[in-house]
């Protein structure tokens, strides 16, 4: 690990700076942050250093989906016909291919510029829906694939226990999700247990409301204050109509309205999706803290809708961005796809600017490494300071494409160039893990994970 870099321009909490010296302490923070000429001699980085990114919402085993659900097979496919297709899948996993999967996942996450997953982990049970000797065998899985790859993790094992509002009985397809009180009990104590906080960080997640009743969702919160005080917690909320329309149908609340009513939620909460809104459920979460979380691929792959950004952050909310299923893991072509869907539907140019910072590409991406650092409840996303050392390194060619490019728009060069964002090295707490664009495990990273599709392929 690095005792101390010098960048040459860097994306700060302060806004872009140049030549400045980042001391980094043993366990991977920053120390202190100057503008100077070097006097230290820290190992200088030429080309421009952003903070490195939260992605704050993962599956990791929907990785290896890719391709598999872009066939019709319903006359009007949708999120709940491509839900059958991710629960066939699911049921095919085995904990060494979900740990081959992960690990490749996450390595290409790094390459894509994210140094934090939260993984919003639902696959607990074996095949045939029983549990695993090793209760938490499929979180170790995940737990190992962060070891390897050196992306950092915050696990969030999810509570899942019915199919839809009311309590309904789950269905066969959910098996390997399904958990009863005590044994999800049992989850986060062994994970506890066994956490240790420069490995993983551990948090809560009901699935959703249609999964957890109103008395399952009031046991989940005196579970974590005995447990986990004050750790992040996420929900599914709000990201179909016809579960907003299910909500109103069954307690005659519309799905945000009905959370808020069921759960104190605040800053340490991150409400994914949350696309379907109306103007006191705006309000309502801004005014909150919490901390919505958005897919922009994942939302326009399976035909969700178009968050109200604007309304959202005119009213002071705070978002971050996740890869969701997986089919990206790009963070510059999730940011361009959220740009892009308030571009389609204001009919507007340049939005998710500010006064403050006009470029949208250093906006955007400052504004989700924020926000994506308080769903984790981590001191992440930002070059300030008492931070942990994560940093991304852009490339910037002087005299070749970006010739005409200023560091300053350096990011919205590599959002809306067309073009696959150029990583070159990046860093997890002051430790190089992606040396110009490679891991140096990656050839048996990509061996394993290739081996794991091929048995997949099998069964499927």
């Amino acid at each position: 690990m690095a005792a101390g870099l010098f960048f040459k321009q860097a994306l700060t909490n302060k806004g872009w700076l140049y030549d400045i010296s980042v001391s980094i302490s043993e366990d991977g923070h920053i120390l202190a942050i100057d503008q100077d000429t070097n006097p230290n001699c820290y190992p200088v980085i030429e080309k421009p250093i952003v903070p490195g990114m939260p992605n704050l919402h993962s599956h990791s085993f929907q990785y290896a989906m890719a391709g598999l659900s872009e066939v019709r097979r319903n006359p009007v496919d949708s999120f709940w016909s491509w839900r059958e297709m991710m629960y066939y899948f699911a049921l095919n996993v085995s904990p060494s291919e979900l740990q081959a999967i992960t690990a490749k996942l996450y390595m290409e996450l790094l390459k894509g510029g994210y140094t934090e997953v939260v993984e919003f982990h639902y696959l607990h049970n074996d095949m045939d829906g029983s549990y695993y000797a090793q209760t938490e065998e499929l979180s170790a899985a995940i737990i190992t694939a962060s070891d390897q790859t050196g992306l950092s993790l915050t696990h969030l094992p999810v509570f899942y226990a019915h199919a839809n509002f009311g309590g309904v009985a789950p269905q066969d397809a959910q098996r390997r999700f399904i958990n009863s009180r005590d044994q999800y009990l049992k989850l986060i104590e062994i994970l506890k247990s066994n956490q240790n906080q420069a490995s993983y960080n551990l948090g809560l997640a009901p699935h959703s409301l249609r999964a957890v009743t109103e008395d399952e969702m009031a046991w989940l919160l005196d579970l974590r204050n005995d447990l986990l005080p004050d750790c992040p917690v996420h929900i599914h909320v709000a990201e179909q109509t016809k579960e907003v329309d299910d909500s109103i149908a069954y307690n005659g609340k519309r799905s945000v309205t009905a959370l808020m009513d069921q759960a104190p939620v605040d800053s340490a909460w991150c409400l994914i999706h949350s696309t379907h809104l109306d103007d006191d459920e705006v309000s309502a979460i801004a005014t909150s803290g919490a901390t919505v979380g958005l897919c922009p691929l994942t939302e326009s792959n399976l035909g969700d809708g178009i968050f109200r950004a604007i309304d959202f952050l005119n009213a002071g909310g705070h978002f971050g961005i996740g890869s969701d299923s997986n089919i990206c893991t790009q963070a510059t072509q999730e940011l361009r796809t959220l740009e892009y869907s308030q571009r389609l539907i204001h009919r507007q140019r340049n939005i998710l600017c500010s006064d403050e910072m006009p470029n949208v590409g250093s906006n955007l991406w400052q504004r989700a490494a924020i926000g994506g650092a308080r769903a984790t409840g981590r001191n992440i996303g930002q070059i300030a300071v008492g931070a942990r050392a994560d940093f991304v390194e852009m490339k910037f060619e002087r005299n070749g494409i970006m010739a005409a490019v200023s560091p300053q728009a350096v990011l919205d060069f590599h959002i809306f160039s067309g073009q696959k964002a150029d990583i070159g090295d990046v860093y997890v707490a002051g430790k190089k893990v992606i040396t110009s664009g490679k891991h140096p495990l990656e050839e048996a990273i990509n061996t394993a994970y290739v081996s794991a599709i091929q048995r997949l392929a099998h069964k499927l």
